[in-house]
């Protein structure tokens, strides 16, 4: 086996420790918990990732879904929603 472990965000609490003679044993695998910080350190690199972000957006190669719309006078239910993580993927406070 071999394949790149990405861990992102900790919604559902902190990630036990993992031995890495597991990954070992299991073929070259590579784990990783990257942050946004990272790969955007100047307000260069950052417009350029936005616009590369951007432009895969407009072509259709990186798809947003929206899972659920909220009006804008229903913000708290939102909040609550996402707080008590009744909500899976996006939500958007539409105006």
């Amino acid at each position: 086996m071999r394949g790149t472990l990405a861990l992102f965000g900790a919604a559902s609490g902190p990630v036990p420790p993992v031995d890495p003679q597991r990954l070992n044993a299991a073929g070259s695998v590579y784990l990783t918990r990257p942050k946004l910080a990272d790969f955007t350190r100047t307000e260069q690199e950052f417009s350029w990732r936005a616009e590369e972000l951007f432009n895969a957006i407009a072509d259709g190669s990186v798809k947003i879904t929206v899972s659920r719309r909220y009006p804008l006078a229903d913000a708290a239910q939102a909040h609550r929603d996402l707080q008590g993580r009744k909500t899976v993927g996006s939500i958007v406070l539409v105006p």
